[in-house]
């Protein structure tokens, strides 16, 4: 990765987005929104795995936000020790009344995740899209912010990703728990540049 984040001699914007570390929920298949569970032991091993690799890469960061859950907060920790900002546009999708309830209750379809969840109370997928967009274009339009690390979740990365153009999936790439998307920024475009998964 280095070499083509440079332009003429200038730095270009870099957004680091990744998913939290594993969750207690995650290990049991819950349906894991805006409720909230622990890192597991292993969550907490992604998180030093992935940063570990991202010093041998030399990545820093003059900016990092996460998302107001606990998940995310606590593997930005483990990260790194410098401040964040804690933001709720970058929330995990709200899943209304199966938050906490069994995955096996999820549609089979991307198709189908359209809408589905609004009936139960929660977010649309374009209501999702539009919010994740919308925060991650305005914090990397901000002043002196080069090189941010924004830590979110699975399904509101996927979808801002998809509303990219990005299609991880095609592109036989996996979302695993502390992924780290690499997304080169320019006039309000996302470009992708690498992918970094923990090597656990």
């Amino acid at each position: 990765m280095g070499k083509e984040l440079w332009d003429n001699g200038n730095m270009k914007k870099v957004l680091y987005l990744m998913r939290h570390g594993e969750t207690l929920f995650n290990v049991q298949r819950k349906i894991q929104g805006w409720c909230d569970s622990p890192l597991t032991e292993n969550g907490k091993k992604q998180a030093l795995t992935i940063n570990k690799q991202l010093e041998e890469l030399k990545i820093t960061f003059d900016h990092i936000y996460t998302s107001t859950s606990e998940r995310c907060c606590d593997t930005a920790e483990l990260i790194t020790n410098q401040s964040y900002i804690r933001l709720k546009g970058i929330k995990e999708v709200n899943f209304g009344t199966l938050e906490g309830e069994s995955e096996d209750l999820n549609p089979d379809t991307l198709e189908e995740y359209e809408t589905f969840f609004v009936q139960y109370g929660g977010e649309s997928v374009s209501e999702v899209r539009h919010r994740m967009n919308e925060n991650l274009t305005a914090i990397m339009e901000k002043e002196d912010h080069e090189h941010v690390l924004v830590v979110s979740h699975a399904g509101a990365c996927m979808n801002f990703l998809m509303s990219q153009k990005i299609d991880l999936f095609k592109m036989k790439k996996t979302f695993k728990n502390c992924t780290v998307v690499v997304l080169e920024y320019e006039d309000h475009q996302f470009q992708l540049v690498n992918v970094l998964v923990p090597q656990i």
